[in-house]
């Protein structure tokens, strides 16, 4: 059965243009002995369910996405879809992430694959939550 998919244009899926998009405020994270801190003052596109973050550069080996749940808990990812290497991006009311690409491949949140061309589970990455932010073991 075929999900609720995130709707987007069909020349952003086209060409992996990701709906989510990186910081407000570049200084919200940090990258340092292999683990990201988040500040939530300055990160308020976690401050809601479904919000996310999609980090890159600053230091970071691979793309990471960052999302308050569903579920109400943070979830951390590889942002690579195991079926063409795209951005993945959160899917509101549904616990899942979704491929930015036609394919549509889609992810829970344990990175486990629940529909379409997936080749395997997403890396995901322990989160830490803390009193004013995150921390992402990668």
């Amino acid at each position: 059965m075929k999900p609720k998919t995130l709707k987007r244009g069909f020349f952003k899926r086209v060409f992996g243009i990701p709906a989510t998009g990186t910081p407000i405020n570049d200084r919200c994270w940090s990258v340092k002995d292999g683990k990201i801190e988040i500040d939530f003052s300055l990160a308020p596109e976690l401050s809601r369910s479904g919000g996310a973050l999609r980090l890159e550069g600053g230091g970071l080996a691979d793309r990471v996405l960052v999302l308050k749940g569903d579920d109400g808990r943070f979830h951390a990812f590889k942002n690579r879809c195991r079926h063409m290497g795209r951005r993945l991006d959160p899917v509101p009311g549904t616990e899942t992430v979704q491929c930015c690409s036609i394919g549509m491949s889609t992810y829970d949140y344990r990175g486990e694959p629940v529909y379409g061309p997936v080749k395997g589970p997403l890396e995901i990455y322990d989160v830490i939550e803390k009193k004013d932010g995150l921390v992402v073991l990668i």
